[in-house]
């Protein structure tokens, strides 16, 4: 296992994770990596860690360049265990380390692992001399959790920014100008959506900070090295978190008998009709963050199921509680259904939508099997509606 250097005594020392398809509900189909960085100066410092499991192959990268028992800090930007994961087994072999983290990060450590490590804590604002270089830090609670913080190597202009701007990403390459763009963008914009997005708040506090400083490189947590496009990247976060939308209503459902597929593709109609981009996602064969990275930029949300055993498809559940997590503010909603002798799925729905913060604009029920006049009637609704904005 080979280091990657990234600048002059900087290298990227994490493992590469080619099998995991699910991180945290997240379907990961392109796998991931759990990033590290070695830094080589008169204190040797090694920025974060990697998942359980993993630490031979960061071992392996670090013995690469040198003796991992001579390592002096270790930068814990975040204590979630992909993250920290390979702390223990660094510090039983850097018996006199001292790892640097924030307040939240010292608690969160202790927790974890219940260890008498050494442990420095840094506020934003604080920084420490490592020899020619130097670390400053950044505090970004809640980017994704309340340990969140970023390092700053200001010399090399390196911002280790952990889970911002990162993507679920398995790879070779290790920086954005070796491989393909639209993938690198895409599975960014999949990784805000399912993991940033309940955040606007203090992701804008951590992208108001961020413009005080020269950034050459971003070195995230998971996923390729942004080099090539720092400022894309970042004008992208911009516009992810100003929850801006465009003229586009996705249509999530599942259905039993097809009839309730009859009602959404009456709806995906008449959204087309009036200029929408509207895709169709059947949940039974689309997973949740996928349909999620469109919510992202979505304006309506349209979600049908029918109603078994006085409640909603069990798909549609998962998808409407993973959904309310994430929180997607600004979103109308339209929900929809159809159903036999008892109506429940369309009050479901609903109550899922006021509890995530969504304008309800209007429901659509059938009793059994549309027919014509049943989805002309729900076109005519929902044209006036769009035409009446």
């Amino acid at each position: 296992m080979k280091a990657k250097k990234i600048k002059e005594n900087i290298y990227w020392v994490g493992a590469i994770d080619w099998n995991v398809r699910n991180f945290h509900g997240y379907l990961t189909q392109r796998g991931t990596t759990y990033n590290a960085y070695l830094i080589i100066d008169e204190k040797i410092t090694l920025i974060d860690t990697v998942k359980p499991g993993m630490e031979d192959e960061m071992l392996a990268r670090i013995s690469d360049i040198i003796d991992p028992s001579k390592i002096d800090y270790v930068v814990s930007n975040h204590v979630e265990m992909d993250h920290s994961g390979g702390l223990p087994k660094i510090m039983n072999i850097a018996k006199n380390a001292t790892i640097i983290t924030c307040p939240n990060g010292d608690k969160g450590l202790k927790k974890h692992y219940k260890e008498d490590w050494d442990f420095k804590v840094v506020k934003t604002g604080d920084s420490i001399s490592i020899g020619k270089l130097s670390l400053e830090f950044i505090l970004t609670p809640m980017v994704h959790w309340p340990d969140n913080m970023f390092s700053y190597l200001r010399e090399e202009k390196i911002l280790f920014s952990n889970d911002a701007f990162g993507q679920h990403l398995a790879s070779t390459a290790r920086f954005d100008d070796e491989y393909p763009e639209d993938i690198i963008m895409s599975e960014a914009r999949k990784y805000y959506a399912n993991i940033v997005l309940p955040y606007p708040n203090p992701v804008k506090k951590a992208l108001e900070q961020a413009k005080n400083i020269d950034i050459e490189i971003i070195a995230p947590s998971h996923g390729i090295i942004w080099r090539k496009n720092v400022n894309k990247i970042v004008e992208e976060y911009h516009k992810w978190v100003s929850g801006k939308t465009e003229k586009k209503a996705i249509i999530v459902y599942d259905t039993m008998w097809k009839s309730t597929e009859i009602i959404a593709r009456a709806i995906q109609s008449v959204f087309e009709d009036t200029g929408y981009n509207a895709p169709l996602f059947n949940l039974q064969v689309n997973h949740m963050s996928d349909i999620m990275t469109e919510v992202l930029t979505s304006e309506y949300v349209c979600v049908g199921s029918p109603t078994l055993n006085k409640n909603i498809m069990p798909s549609v559940a998962g998808f409407l509680t993973y959904f309310q997590g994430l929180a997607p503010k600004g979103r109308k909603g339209i929900a929809f259904g159809s159903y036999g002798w008892g109506d429940q799925s369309i009050p479901k729905i609903t109550e899922f939508f006021k509890n995530s913060g969504i304008d309800i604009v209007d429901t659509y029920k059938v009793n059994y099997i549309p027919d014509n006049k049943d989805t002309d009637n729900i076109k005519e609704k929902l044209n006036e509606k769009l035409t009446q904005k």
